[in-house]
């Protein structure tokens, strides 16, 4: 067999008819033209067929025991899976009613009974070119919308982690995008990590080194922040703000927040180490956290902005964070509620009740020892 015709061949048309002569005319014209041909005797045979191996084109007589034609027709139309399916109704009614129920019922085309050879084949041959030209729209479609997804990880992965990005990626294709709402107020968590001693840092080491270890910090962190799917929404000097519960819901976000603040200080304790033993500085995480009403969206202007979150949780992180100690947690009162049983109590120091610049009342801290297992 030629490529052509091997070509030809692939193409497959399902006849669906009670008749048996009917089938087998039809067949042996179709089968003179090169293509695959199988048949079924009535709609819920052809349904059957249909749904384990999807033909290029059905032609279906409408009168039939059982199911008629305009009814295994509106099934086929009705399902995605199936309704791009050229459907042509063979029918000896030649009355306006029927052909507007076939209309209705999502027919392609329609031939009359007695069939003529020239026009089936022509039949056949403009709905193939038709199916054809929708198959390849639909790759192209579907290939565009796989670059698109993969563009959208890509930009979001520098930011959030790859679990996070494959969910945003899939709200865009959606027709949803959590970045591009107006502005809200919303229950976070949020956590402020700096590097105590970075001051000094900058001030005995070269500009190559700083970068060089800055970006090893900021490395550890991030992958900390990617394992419990924390948000990163700003990174400065040597600060990183990550939020919990934002862009997508997170029920157990204070949860997520402590282990993260776990991670940073545990898996940045060798880095600090080496540190010292090669640079004779004494370094490490001090991480802040609380819980609260904050508000989320895109700020800046015309030329610059940035998806952030605004509100008393996030300053009262960054008043937490400056107030630990290298490798120390610091959490307030609402968090330190929700994750107490995680906990053990001689591994929590309770520091009162404390006044923190910006704010008038004041708020329960806890400093919590960090007894790190890798996760």
């Amino acid at each position: 067999m030629s490529e052509a015709a091997a070509t030809q061949a692939q193409y497959r048309v399902l006849v669906v008819d009670d008749d048996p002569d009917m089938v087998a005319f039809l067949a042996r014209m179709l089968k003179g033209e090169g293509l695959l041909v199988e048949s079924a005797r009535d709609g819920e045979a052809a349904l059957s067929l249909i749904k384990k191996a999807p033909p290029d084109l059905v032609l279906l007589d409408v009168m039939m025991p059982g199911a008629s034609g305009f009814d295994v027709c509106r099934l086929l139309k009705g399902d995605e899976a199936t309704a791009l399916i050229p459907v042509v109704l063979v029918t000896a009614l030649e009355d306006g009613d029927s052909r507007v129920r076939g209309i209705e019922a999502g027919a392609d085309d329609f031939l009359s009974k007695p069939v003529k050879r020239e026009e089936l084949i022509a039949r056949v041959k403009t709905l193939r070119r038709l199916h054809d030209t929708r198959k390849e729209l639909e790759s192209r479609r579907l290939a565009a919308e796989v670059e698109r997804k993969d563009a959208i990880r890509k930009a979001f992965s520098r930011y959030i982690s790859p679990r996070l990005a494959d969910r945003i990626a899939d709200a865009a294709g959606e027709g949803g995008d959590p970045f591009q709402g107006r502005a809200q107020r919303t229950s976070l968590v949020a956590l402020f990590a700096d590097l105590r001693g970075f001051t000094r840092l900058t001030e005995q080491k070269d500009v190559r080194a700083v970068v060089h270890m800055l970006n090893e910090y900021f490395g550890v962190l991030t992958d900390a922040a990617y394992l419990h799917d924390g948000t990163i929404f700003n990174m400065a000097g040597d600060s990183l703000l990550v939020g919990f519960n934002v862009p997508f819901a997170q029920p157990d976000a204070a949860e997520r927040a402590w282990r993260t603040a776990l991670e940073m200080v545990g898996r940045f304790a060798p880095v600090a180490a080496a540190w010292k033993d090669q640079h004779g500085l004494a370094l490490g995480v001090g991480v802040g956290i609380c819980a609260g009403d904050a508000i989320i969206g895109n700020v800046g202007s015309a030329h610059y902005a940035s998806y952030t979150i605004i509100g008393n949780p996030v300053n009262t992180a960054a008043r937490l964070m400056e107030m630990a100690a290298p490798g120390e947690v610091l959490v307030c009162g609402p968090v330190f509620e929700r994750i107490r049983h995680l906990v053990p109590a001689q591994s929590v120091e309770g520091r009162g009740d404390v006044t923190l610049r910006g704010r008038s009342e004041s708020i329960p801290v806890f400093a919590v020892k960090a007894t790190w297992g890798p996760a």
